[in-house]
Formats: C-alpha cells, sequence, structure tokens
C-alpha cells in the first residue's frame, strides 16, 4: 500500500517550481507508466504461481501450457523493462526541475 510523505512548510516552499504544460504530460506518463508496469508485474506474479492437482493431471497441463506462459512472461517482462527505461528518463527530467517538491518514488 502506498503512503503519502507530506513535506514541511518550508521544503515546499524552497522547490516551487512553475509546472508548464509539459511537465504535467511528463507527470502523466510517469504515473501511467508506473500503473502499468504494476499491473503487469501482478499478472507476472499470477502465471509464475504454482497450482496444486494430481501429478498426471500436471504433466498434461505442463506440456499444453508451459510455452504460452513463457511467451507471456517474456512480452509481460520486456513491456515492463520498457515502463521501467521510459520512468527513468522521466524521473531525470522532473527531478532536475522540481527537485523535491516531486516524489516519485515507492
Amino acid at each position: 500500500m502506498n503512503s503519502l510523505r507530506m513535506l514541511e512548510q518550508d521544503d515546499e516552499n524552497d522547490d516551487a517550481a512553475e509546472v508548464t504544460w509539459e511537465d504535467q504530460q511528463r507527470i502523466n506518463s510517469f504515473s501511467k507508466l508506473n500503473t502499468r508496469m504494476r499491473n503487469i508485474q501482478e499478472k507476472l506474479q499470477d502465471l509464475k504461481a504454482f497450482l496444486h492437482m494430481p501429478q498426471p493431471r500436471a504433466l498434461k497441463r505442463l506440456e499444453r501450457d508451459q510455452a504460452d506462459i513463457d511467451s507471456q512472461i517474456s512480452s509481460l517482462s520486456s513491456t515492463v523493462e520498457q515502463c521501467e527505461t521510459e520512468m527513468k528518463g522521466l524521473k531525470v527530467t522532473l527531478y532536475a526541475k522540481f527537485g523535491r517538491a516531486i516524489n516519485l518514488d515507492e
């Protein structure tokens, strides 16, 4: 669960910078990427979960589903990496302008 952190009044005023339209678009992009990445990570955890069933049934299911699951994991992992890369770039830009006035860390 996310916890909100309040800035001290002095900290809030020290880093006061005008938020331009471009800045707001970057903040929005970061938020969308972060939400997308979290949803994908949840899907990845679901795909990696263990199933409890009798061995013969499990072997048949494993043979049938293994390639599909591997493909999904690879695709989702690649998407997470892309989100992280874009988020890092946005963090650099946004922290350079807003410093401690913005919190993009979890």
